[in-house]
């Protein structure tokens, strides 16, 4: 059983732990480690309701937040990107927001699609956005305010 654990469920694990930590051998430690433990629970497991799947990425989550507050994770080493687990993103949080705005975005015109997408998920600032769509800095302004109208007055429409 623990070989199939490992083989369905190694490499999400590790890309999990790997967004969390912006290090691929360190959450490879991590997925071992998550492996131990099932494989020391193994008997609770096997008759468990739910999902394994869950249980698996919830150690997994625990130990990434245990190992980045222990001292020795604070160290600051030269050239290592830190991400803080216990404040990063969670995954399922965007995968939601993109089942819920994708399709609100559809509903707006390009120009205006063009300018949220810039400014909100390109992380641009106006001007920037202005210099690629080729506007004038009031005009991105404006249609900023235009289509966060629009798309509020969609998601009301749509939640009503």
């Amino acid at each position: 059983m623990l070989r199939a654990l490992v083989r369905e469920h190694r490499d999400g694990l590790v890309s999990y732990a790997e967004r969390m930590l912006n290090d691929r051998g360190l959450a490879e430690d991590v997925v071992q480690e998550t492996m131990i433990r099932a494989w020391r629970n193994i008997d609770r497991l096997t008759g468990m309701e739910g999902s394994l799947r869950s249980w698996l990425f919830t150690v997994t989550r625990h130990l990434v937040i245990d190992w980045v507050r222990k001292p020795h994770a604070r160290k600051e080493i030269v050239g290592v990107t830190y991400v803080d687990a216990a404040t990063a993103r969670d995954e399922t949080e965007t995968v939601r927001h993109a089942m819920v705005v994708r399709p609100l975005l559809q509903r707006l015109s390009p120009e205006h699609r063009a300018v949220l997408v810039h400014i909100y998920l390109r992380d641009r600032t106006i001007q920037e956005t202005a210099d690629i769509l080729g506007v004038p800095a009031g005009t991105v302004k404006s249609r900023q305010h235009n289509a966060l109208r629009k798309l509020r007055h969609a998601a009301t429409a749509e939640a009503a």
